[in-house]
């Protein structure tokens, strides 16, 4: 009799709050299906991290890609990504999110074949960018989906849910990367995606239902226009003065000036458009701001650590791509299992509290980088990813939520580009930020080991540890002591950027602490 109460009670609710009956009883099926098209993205982008050694050897192994075109591998899709999703999220809003859902995974899934396909650096990177305007149509689409079919109370469990699978894509695409590189060419990271786009195509097509806004805003080429050349500029010319190890050169300073005046210029645009890309007056809820901003600083950290984190297993401690990604399984099964259980923590505490704490304890995770040499022992390193994982489950469901439900369903589409372009151009930003920082200090570290040859020769070799390692394997026995020195040198670099690293979270949870909502507005609703 409690049940037969209780699914009338449900259906009502579910009319009430716009949601279908046929709709709400398949919501955990249309989930899994949501969580697919999540997997296929994040998943291509955590095998990739350990395809980047592999890439940046010569041909045949690899394109001989160097440091700053691994960078653009990870950051053309980046940008791309990042710059059209506002745009994406109206047009979602627009024509319907399972339109736009499965045009989206379509042209990741023909990206992804021509990647594998490419024959230089220059053409993978085209089609990574390729693949990023997929992307764009993709992750806003899956969010926006995800707040219409669930009701509110529901929607937190759900979120946790969602961003859980982001754990589960960091732990299979590590290892599922080490086993391609193990068997196949570098270009199998790519190739894989394809069966698991068609099976999410087919999944979509048969449970996915379509939602719109009933009053979407016009396009807005102009502002997307200006806030990719924007960023665009802004990351070049961060990677170039990393790479040149001279951020005042010319080149450099130009880009840089160059992108935060477009950037500045895109906000004021914002500002006064009738149908802006980006809704500025989003940010006058705090909680939204700090939300926003908790997320972007977290991916700033991560990716950027993430970035040299490859190389550090690889190249320092030999270890092999398979090897390398079965070292993250603790951080992707520490997400796995506290992200659907974040809700839980923050009905008891609140939002701030869980955010602010779990920024602090991704700072120290960080700190503990540090400790890290040439020698660490495996069970060290896999604790101090355990923690690491264990830290972004505490901050990522609140976060995103926090967004999520600050604005009206029908303005899903938008707020998950906002979610998701600050995510991304936060990550962007720490590849080329940290990783910049990394080459500066790596070559500071090695220089001086390389006086003895040719100038060409030296600044090549000094821009990166995989470069030295190039140098040394040519030299034969004789440049085992410059390996040596270059781990060593390489080691020094990471401590120094972990810390920088740390900064920023610590920064995350200042903000967080000051503006989102306490116990009093964090619990069930």
């Amino acid at each position: 009799m409690t049940s037969a109460d209780a699914n009338p009670t449900r259906a009502e609710a579910g009319a009430a709050s716009g949601v279908p009956e046929a709709v709400h009883r398949r919501r955990w099926a249309i989930l899994v299906v949501l969580m697919f098209s999540l997997l296929i993205v994040v998943l291509d982008n955590s095998i990739l991290n350990v395809a980047l050694k592999t890439i940046a050897e010569p041909d045949p192994v690899g394109l001989g890609a160097s440091q700053s075109q691994l960078e653009w591998g990870v950051n053309a899709y980046t940008l791309v990504f990042a710059g059209l999703l506002f745009t994406a999220g109206l047009l979602g809003d627009r024509w319907g999110r399972k339109r736009v859902l499965l045009f989206g995974m379509v042209v990741f899934g023909l990206g992804s074949v021509l990647a594998a396909m490419s024959t230089s650096p220059g053409q993978l990177i085209a089609f990574r960018a390729m693949m990023g305007f997929g992307g764009a149509f993709v992750m806003p689409a899956t969010l926006a989906i995800l707040m219409n079919v669930f009701e509110r109370d529901e929607q937190p469990k759900a979120i946790g849910i969602w961003t859980g699978a982001v754990g589960l894509a960091i732990a299979i695409g590590p290892v599922t990367g080490g086993l391609l590189l193990a068997h196949f060419w570098w270009g199998s990271v790519f190739l894989v995606n394809v069966p698991i786009v068609l099976v999410a195509i087919a999944a979509m097509l048969w449970l996915v239902p379509d939602s719109r806004d009933p009053a979407p805003g016009r396009l807005d080429p102009l502002g997307v226009l200006l806030s990719v050349v924007g960023l665009v500029l802004l990351v070049y010319g961060i990677i170039k003065g990393g790479q040149l190890a001279d951020f005042g050169s010319p080149e450099v300073l130009f880009t840089l000036v160059g992108g935060l005046l477009v950037l500045v210029a895109f906000v004021l645009y914002e500002r006064r458009s009738e149908h802006p890309a980006l809704d500025v007056r989003y940010f006058r809820d705090p909680t939204f701001s700090a939300a926003v901003t908790a997320i972007a600083l977290v991916f700033f950290a991560l990716m950027g650590v993430t970035f040299f984190g490859v190389f550090y297993l690889q190249s320092v401690r030999g270890y092999s791509p398979l090897q390398s990604g079965l070292m993250l399984l603790p951080l992707a099964l520490a997400q796995m299992m506290f992200a659907p259980r974040a809700r839980l923590v923050v009905d008891r505490f609140g939002a701030r509290a869980v955010c602010t704490g779990g920024m602090v304890a991704l700072a120290l995770a960080f700190t503990g980088f540090t400790l890290l040499d040439q020698h660490t022992p495996v069970w060290a390193m896999l604790v101090l990813f355990f923690f690491q994982g264990t830290a972004m489950a505490h901050i990522m469901p609140p976060a995103t939520t926090s967004i999520m439900q600050s604005l009206p369903r029908e303005k899903a589409g938008s707020g998950s580009a906002i979610n998701n372009t600050f995510r991304q151009v936060g990550g962007a930003l720490g590849v080329a930020v940290l990783g910049s920082f990394l080459s500066t200090a790596y070559r500071g570290g090695i220089q001086d080991k390389l006086v003895a040859l040719p100038a060409r020769v030296r600044h090549e070799a000094g821009e990166s540890i995989e470069a030295t390692l190039a140098l040394t394997a040519r030299a034969g026995p004789s440049g085992q002591v410059l390996a040596e020195q270059a781990r060593g040198a390489f080691v020094h670099a990471m401590h120094l950027t972990v810390l920088g690293a740390a900064a920023v979270a610590l920064l995350g949870a200042v903000v967080v602490a000051l503006a989102m909502p306490g116990p009093s507005s964090g619990g069930t609703r």
